[in-house]
């Protein structure tokens, strides 16, 4: 807010024009006037610069707690019990296979978008599978 004090030191210049005795109250009462919009005008900058600093730090702090929010609520499903994921074949959307999606034999699937049977071939390299072979 600059031009606050730019209008500030604008009337402090009318006021020097007036050519007024500095031993009259009008004088005095007018450089007193000045003397405390000049305040004001720095106090409004002040506030403005703080202000400016607390809007920064509020934004962060949003920022921060959007990622809280994210890591906290956001429903992400249990990476440790999936096995691999594939495209159905019927509705051609992406699957996460668990174990307990499989039938007793271990071969078929029920698609949980489409309820449609699919039959899988497994092939799995994990160290237990390999171990068994």
């Amino acid at each position: 807010m600059d031009y606050i004090k730019e209008k500030v030191a604008y009337l402090r210049g009318l006021a020097d024009g007036m050519k007024l005795d500095d031993s009259t109250d009008e004088r005095r009462l007018l450089k007193a006037i000045i003397d405390v919009l000049d305040d004001v005008a720095l106090a409004v900058d002040d506030i403005e610069e703080v202000q400016e600093q607390l809007s920064e730090q509020v934004d962060f702090i949003d920022e921060d707690l959007t990622e809280i929010e994210r890591v906290l609520f956001e429903e992400e499903e249990d990476d440790d019990d999936v096995l691999g994921e594939f495209e159905c074949p019927h509705c051609n959307d992406l699957i996460a296979i668990s174990e307990d999606m499989f039938d007793d034999e271990g071969s078929v699937i029920i698609c949980p978008s489409c309820g449609k049977e699919i039959e899988i071939e497994w092939e799995c390299e994990c160290e237990d599978c390999s171990d068994k072979e």
